[in-house]
């Protein structure tokens, strides 16, 4: 009896060979979590704490990291919110950047390019995109004017120009007398009138 239960069990199961894993989610789930670890290595801060905690000593990680090179790929990319991530995934695939970012000072150094990148940019793509201006047009060499008529002469009479009339002054625009800033300048004269008395006094 016991031989006809053992043969109902393997008659319910199918050979291992035969049968293929299919994710409950069609592979969502790993699929996210792919996309999250590749965006974590936009952050150098988080590259040092691998480095520092051996995780580029193990060799299963690195080979992970070579099979994300996937994302870097088209159809890939367009779901990436921090492109960065892209240039550290590459370069993690060198041995001497994984030993660089243990150190601190390397983090750091990091760090501050890539803030500098994000700070210049925009200015320095712009200064790529933006249109130039269009080179100035050639001058083309004058026409020759039309003969003009002569001009009849004017009566002296009519023009009274001497020689020793003076230039008109510049001030000639100064404030009427009347006005309200002409008011609060004889104020600030009198502040000075005091502060001169002070002054002789002592």
């Amino acid at each position: 009896m016991a031989s006809g239960t053992e043969s109902d069990e393997t008659a319910d199961t199918p050979p291992l060979t035969n049968t293929i894993y299919k994710d409950p989610d069609d592979g969502r789930q790993r699929f996210l979590l792919e996309l999250e670890f590749v965006q974590c290595l936009a952050n150098p801060t988080y590259i040092h704490y691998l480095a520092q905690n051996r995780y580029f000593e193990d060799e299963a990680f690195i080979g992970y990291l070579k099979y994300l090179q996937y994302w870097q790929r088209p159809e890939y990319t367009k779901f990436i919110m921090y492109p960065h991530c892209l240039f550290f995934l590459e370069q993690l695939q060198n041995a001497n950047f994984r030993n660089a970012m243990a150190h601190p000072a390397n983090k750091e150094l990091a760090h501050r390019q890539q803030f500098y990148f994000w700070k210049n940019y925009r200015n320095n793509r712009l200064k790529h995109i933006l249109p130039r201006p269009l080179p100035e047009p050639v001058a083309a060499p004058p026409t020759p004017a039309p003969p003009q008529q002569p001009v009849p002469p004017v009566a002296a009479t009519t023009v009274s120009v001497t020689a020793n009339a003076p230039a008109p002054s510049p001030m000639q625009y100064a404030v009427p007398p009347g006005s309200a800033l002409a008011k609060n300048e004889a104020r600030n004269s009198g502040v000075d009138r005091r502060k001169r008395k002070r002054m002789v006094k002592n």
